[in-house]
C-alpha cells in the first residue's frame, strides 16, 4: 500500500486544529455562561437549599438554628386542614384558569388578528391590566367590591340588586370573585401569547383552505388551532405554574386573616401567615419547600407528557 506522508501530516494538523477549536468553543461558552450561572445559583439554588435546611429546625428567624425537629414541620404542614384547603384552592384556580382563560384568550386573539380599524389600540387596552402592578390592581378591586363599594352601588342604581352583595367574605362567592379578578388581570398576557402564535402561522395556509371552499370556522378548527397548539401548551404551562404560586392579589384583597375564612387562601398565603407573620420561620421555610416540590413535580410531569413533542421537535439530529 502506498503511503503519503504529506497527506498524513496535514490530516494530523487538521485534527489538532479541530480539537483546539472545540476546546476554544467550550471555553468561550463557559466564560459567557458563568455570570448567568453565578446569578442563578445565588438567587435560586442557594435559597432553595437554605430553605430546605432551615425547614428541619424550629427556627425563629434570628441566630443559628439549634432546635432540630427533623420532618416534624413537614408532617404538620401535610396534616393541617388549612394547608389542605389552600392546596385545594390552588387546584381550583389552576383548573378554572385553563378552562376559562384559554378559550377566551384564543377567541379574543382571533378577533384582534383580523384587519380592522383601531386594532393596535384595542390590543394595548387588552394588555393594560397585565402591566398594572398587583398592589394597585388588588387595592382597586378591594375598594370596588366592598359591601358599600362601587359595584354594589352600580347594581343598585341599575335596579339589578337592591341588597348589597358580599363579594369578598361570602365563602360561596369569594373564590369566584377571585377568579374574575385573575381573569381580568392575566387575560391580556394570554391574548398576547396567542397573537404571537397566530402571527407565526403562514397566511398561505389560510388562503389555500379558503380556495378549497373551507368556511371561516373550518379554517380555524382544522388549520389555525392545530398550528397554534404549541403556543397553547406553552401558555398552559405558564398558567399552571402561576396558579400554584398565587399570592399578591389574595393577600392584598382579602388580607392575612380574611382569606382563610372566605375560602380564598392559597399555599403562598398560608406560608406567609403561618411562617413569617407567626414568627415561625423554620415552618415557613418548610412550606416554601413543599410549594417548590409540588410545582417541580407538576412542571416535570407537564413537560414529560405535554411538552415532549415540542422539545423533541426543537432538537437537532445530533442532539437527539
Amino acid at each position: 500500500m502506498t503511503v503519503f506522508p504529506a497527506a498524513g501530516i496535514a490530516a494530523a494538523r487538521h485534527g489538532r486544529r479541530g480539537a483546539g477549536n472545540r476546546w476554544h468553543e467550550r471555553a468561550e461558552i463557559a466564560v459567557l455562561s458563568l455570570p448567568a450561572l453565578v446569578i442563578f445559583a445565588t438567587f435560586v439554588i442557594i435559597p432553595v437549599v437554605m430553605a430546605a435546611y432551615y425547614g428541619f429546625f424550629n427556627w425563629r428567624g434570628y441566630g443559628p438554628p439549634a432546635n432540630f425537629v427533623g420532618l416534624r414541620n413537614y408532617q404538620l404542614i401535610l396534616a393541617d386542614p388549612a394547608f389542605q384547603a389552600a392546596l385545594g384552592h390552588n387546584a381550583f384556580i389552576l383548573v378554572l384558569s385553563l378552562v376559562t382563560q384559554g378559550p377566551v384568550a384564543i377567541a379574543v386573539a382571533l378577533l384582534l388578528n383580523q384587519r380592522m380599524r383601531g386594532r393596535s389600540i384595542v390590543r394595548v387596552l387588552v394588555f393594560v391590566p397585565y402591566v398594572i402592578s398587583e398592589v394597585i390592581a388588588g387595592t382597586g378591586w378591594s375598594l370596588i367590591l366592598q359591601t358599600q363599594g362601587a359595584l354594589n352601588d352600580l347594581l343598585r342604581e341599575a335596579g339589578i340588586s337592591q341588597a348589597a352583595i358580599d363579594w369578598l367574605t361570602n365563602p360561596q362567592l369569594a373564590i369566584w370573585t377571585l377568579m374574575l379578578i385573575i381573569m381580568w388581570k392575566y387575560l391580556g398576557f394570554a391574548v398576547i401569547i396567542m397573537l404571537s402564535g397566530l402571527q407565526g402561522i403562514p397566511e398561505e395556509l389560510r388562503e389555500a383552505a379558503a380556495i378549497d371552499r373551507a368556511s371561516y370556522w373550518q379554517i380555524q378548527r382544522h388549520v389555525v388551532l392545530p398550528l397554534l397548539a404549541p403556543t397553547i401548551r406553552i401558555w398552559a404551562f405558564l398558567s399552571i405554574i402561576g396558579s400554584l404560586q398565587v399570592f399578591d392579589l389574595v393577600y392584598i384583597v382579602w388580607g392575612q386573616y380574611l382569606a382563610q375564612s372566605a375560602g380564598t387562601s392559597t399555599m403562598a398565603t398560608y406560608m406567609v401567615v403561618n411562617g413569617r407573620n407567626a414568627g415561625s420561620y423554620g415552618f415557613g421555610n418548610a412550606v416554601a419547600v413543599v410549594i417548590f416540590l409540588i410545582s417541580l413535580v407538576v412542571a416535570l410531569a407537564y413537560q414529560r407528557f405535554a411538552l415532549r413533542r415540542d422539545t423533541d421537535g426543537a432538537l437537532t439530529e445530533g442532539a437527539k
